[in-house]
C-alpha cells in the first residue's frame, strides 16, 4: 500500500515537470515503454525488485535497456535510485498514463463477457460509456467464460455487474438466507 502511494506521488510529480515542460506526451511514451517492457520481462521485475542487487546495477540496466529516454525519464530513474525506491520503476510508470489519460479527459473501460465482443457491441458500449462520463473511452476487451453471460463493466472506480453468475450468486445467498 505504501508503495502505491509513493508511486503515485513520483507519478504526479513527473507528470506536473513533464507539463510545465511541455513534453508530456513523450514522457507518456516513455513510461508505456517501460511499463510494457517490465511487464513483458520476469528477469528485468525480478531485478529491479530484488534487494541484493545494487541500485547502481539496476540504474545500469535501465539505462542500457532504454538508452533513449527522455530528459525528464531519465531524471526519474536518477531520483528513484537515488532514493533506492527503483522497485517502484513500474508502478511510477502505470500511474503516470493513467494520471495523464485523466488529464486528458481520457479514460479506459473494461468489459468482462463469456464471448468475445463483436465490432456493433463494442460501439454501442463505448458510445454509452462516452455519454456516461463524458471523457474519450478506451474498451478494453476480456473474455472471462466463469461470468457464464452478460457482462461487467468497470469504468475508473464504478462497476455494472450484469453477468449471470453474479445474479445466480445473488439467487444463492437469498435462498440460504431464508
Amino acid at each position: 500500500m505504501a508503495g502505491t502511494r509513493a508511486a503515485i506521488r513520483y507519478a504526479k510529480a513527473v507528470l506536473s515537470l513533464a507539463l510545465s515542460e511541455k513534453k508530456a506526451d513523450k514522457v507518456n511514451d516513455d513510461m508505456k515503454l517501460i511499463a510494457n517492457t517490465i511487464a513483458n520481462s520476469e528477469e528485468l521485475a525480478n531485478m529491479l525488485g530484488n534487494s541484493v542487487v545494487k541500485s547502481d546495477v539496476k540504474k545500469a540496466a535501465i539505462s542500457a535497456i532504454f538508452p533513449k529516454l527522455n530528459t525528464i525519464s531519465n531524471g526519474l530513474l536518477d531520483i528513484l535510485v537515488t532514493n533506492k525506491r527503483i522497485d517502484l520503476l513500474n508502478q511510477v510508470a502505470k500511474k503516470y498514463s493513467v494520471l495523464f489519460d485523466a488529464h486528458n479527459g481520457k479514460e479506459t473501460a473494461t468489459v468482462t463477457t463469456a464471448v468475445p465482443l463483436t465490432s456493433a457491441l463494442e460501439e454501442k458500449v463505448l458510445a454509452k460509456v462516452k455519454a456516461l462520463t463524458n471523457k474519450t473511452v478506451e474498451l478494453e476487451s476480456i473474455v472471462d467464460e466463469s461470468i457464464l453471460g452478460g457482462f461487467i463493466l468497470r469504468v475508473g472506480d464504478k462497476q455494472f455487474d450484469a453477468s449471470i453468475s453474479s445474479k445466480l450468486n445473488k439467487l444463492k445467498r437469498e435462498f440460504t438466507l431464508n
